[in-house]
């Protein structure tokens, strides 16, 4: 069948949230595993994916007739780079489209580890009130106000982020050579470190950087032995930026106070994970989210609209797509 567009996002997706292709494109809506997928990619313009997912085959595309993969989301890392630059394909994405989104996760995140909240709940429902409420009396735990986060990566995103620990009264520290916005930093009074030097300095440490070979592996044993006794390890950007078997090990020797993970080294995380075979004293301070910090309703359709705007874009006025990273 002949359609403009191949999407592998179910078409329910952007309906329920009043979503809706731009007119004069016809869509055709496949799983990533179609037997269809192939033939319908040979004659559409234009693919459409999720920035979570499988990886695509480079050979998808090699017949294919395909001139922008759109993702309605900030992540590339679906698709071969090398190969989609050998074939001439644009690929665009969404910066910052579920900045918000992540932003209000790594803030409420904090305050879940910081408070223990999680934890109390557990304790209350098993009977354990006057002890939970005693020994949290007794270990004073800390609120956010006064506290040093320190974002890796400041991009839409990490920015976004910053400004809402900001809003809650921290300080900033960041870890990135070039800032998008160096106004926003100023307002912040944000303070640039090495990676190292923040590592070190910070009682929450955020990561907002994509997976790439410069920072796969980018928070191993070394770099969690440097973080600050008790701080918290936030990862919101993607699975592979931090080593999970030395995070756990990191937990369970006391060293770190908590760390929350959306993101895993294979997803869904397989069951021999170290993540999820924690022991329950490490699991009273590791909360595990399945990929959804930058998903919600507002964010999604956000993203979704400006995905179809940028399809629009290039296939009905032939005008460069926006935000084209590769």
């Amino acid at each position: 069948m002949t359609c403009d567009v191949v999407c592998l996002r179910p078409e329910d997706d952007f309906l329920k949230l009043g979503v809706t292709p731009p007119e004069g494109l016809s869509v055709r809506y496949l799983a990533p595993d179609s037997d269809e997928l192939p033939e319908c990619l040979a004659r559409a313009r234009a693919l459409l994916i999720p920035a979570v997912g499988p990886k695509l085959p480079a050979e998808l595309f090699t017949d294919s007739s395909i001139k922008l993969v759109q993702v309605t989301g900030a992540g590339v890392d679906r698709v071969d780079a090398d190969a989609m630059k050998a074939l001439g394909i644009a690929v665009a994405n969404v910066p910052g489209g579920s900045s918000a989104a992540i932003a209000e996760y790594a803030v409420s995140s904090a305050l879940l580890l910081l408070r223990r909240t999680f934890w109390a709940d557990r304790e209350l429902r098993n009977g354990n009130y006057a002890a939970a409420r005693s020994q949290m009396l007794a270990e004073s735990l800390p609120g956010l106000e006064g506290l040093t986060v320190g974002v890796v990566g400041l991009g839409v995103i990490g920015m976004t982020v910053a400004q809402l620990f900001h809003g809650m009264g921290c300080k900033i520290a960041y870890h990135d050579p070039a800032p998008r916005d160096a106004e926003a930093v100023r307002k912040l009074d944000a303070i640039g470190l090495s990676l190292n030097e923040l590592l070190a300095t910070a009682d929450i440490v955020t990561l907002h950087v994509p997976l790439l070979p410069s920072t796969e592996s980018m928070i191993g044993e070394r770099e969690l032995a440097q973080m600050k006794a008790g701080a918290i390890l936030i990862n919101a950007a993607r699975g592979g930026i931090v080593d999970e078997g030395a995070l756990v090990s990191f937990l369970a020797n006391g060293h770190l106070g908590g760390a929350a993970v959306d993101v895993f080294s294979s997803e869904p995380p397989t069951p021999d994970n170290p993540l999820l075979k924690s022991a329950d004293e490490v699991g009273r301070r590791l909360l595990l989210t399945p990929h959804i910090a930058g998903v919600t309703r507002q964010s999604w359709a956000n993203l979704f609209r400006s995905a179809w705007r940028n399809v629009e874009r290039h296939l009905l006025h032939d005008e460069p797509p926006e935000n084209r990273v590769i």
